[in-house]
């Protein structure tokens, strides 16, 4: 519990000097940009403050580390430079921007902060724990779906910017590579991802602690991942509901005919 506080007061300082910066450049789509990198810092700081250092919290280590740098890369190199995200000037424009400023620190940035403490339990779980740290079966277990899904995810993002990049497919629906097999292969990789942590996590001997994964899945999928993007998608492109009848919605699997 006392590493848990620590970590979460270093979160706070974190968002608090994040959201200052969103108001002195009135951007706060910064956020997003921070997602993954907070994982890193969490993970880190859970890893290198529980005590002596052995194979699997050296394993996590550099998982998260990949994970998490890769995404908030690969969102900088995305969204640095076309200002704000329409979902927060929407906000900023229904709270009014006299207020928004303040607002913004308790609807985004300590809302993400929280929600990193509680996705990232499995990772306190991996490094709180008091049996050995040799790797075992489900460790390799974790390393495998965690290989899975971050293929998925780097490769979905991957495929989905070049075919945004090609004026020619404007207004068109991608549809082969990995999206072909599901609709959302970030998204399904970002959560199984998650859910190696979680195996890494019942491997240490912690395991109400995959609770995060949990909450990161339902995340995903019900609440700012793949329900957000399908309903703005459906209105969006006409050629979506078409792709719908035919492919998987989260689980890849082959497309119908």
């Amino acid at each position: 519990m006392t590493l848990f506080l620590q970590a979460s007061l270093l979160i706070w300082v974190l968002v608090t000097l994040l959201w200052i910066w969103s108001i002195m450049i009135k951007n706060v789509s910064i956020v997003d940009l921070f997602w993954g990198f907070g994982f890193v810092v969490v993970n880190a700081f859970y890893v290198f403050m529980s005590g002596e250092l052995n194979t699997r919290k050296i394993m996590i280590l550099i998982l998260v580390t990949i994970w998490g740098l890769r995404l908030s890369i690969y969102l900088a190199s995305r969204n640095i430079g076309k200002g704000e995200d329409f979902r927060y000037q929407e906000f900023r424009s229904n709270y009014g921007a006299e207020r928004y400023w303040w607002f913004s620190y308790f609807q985004t940035f300590l809302l993400q902060g929280l929600l990193i403490m509680i996705v990232s339990l499995p990772l306190l779980g991996i490094s709180m724990s008091s049996i050995s740290g040799n790797l075992n079966l489900l460790d390799y277990l974790g390393i495998l779906i965690w290989l899975i899904g971050f293929t998925f995810e780097t490769g979905g993002d991957f495929q989905l910017s070049r075919f945004k990049r090609d004026a020619k497919n404007k207004g068109k629906v991608l549809n082969s590579g990995f999206w072909k097999y599901t609709r959302h292969p970030n998204y399904f990789g970002d959560s199984a991802v998650w859910w190696a942590y979680a195996i890494f996590s019942i491997a240490a001997g912690s395991y109400w602690q995959i609770i995060g994964s949990v909450v990161m899945t339902l995340l995903i999928i019900k609440v700012s991942g793949v329900a957000l993007l399908e309903k703005t998608l459906n209105k969006s492109k006409p050629q979506y509901h078409e792709y719908i009848q035919k492919t998987s919605s989260f689980f890849p699997w082959f497309p119908k005919n």
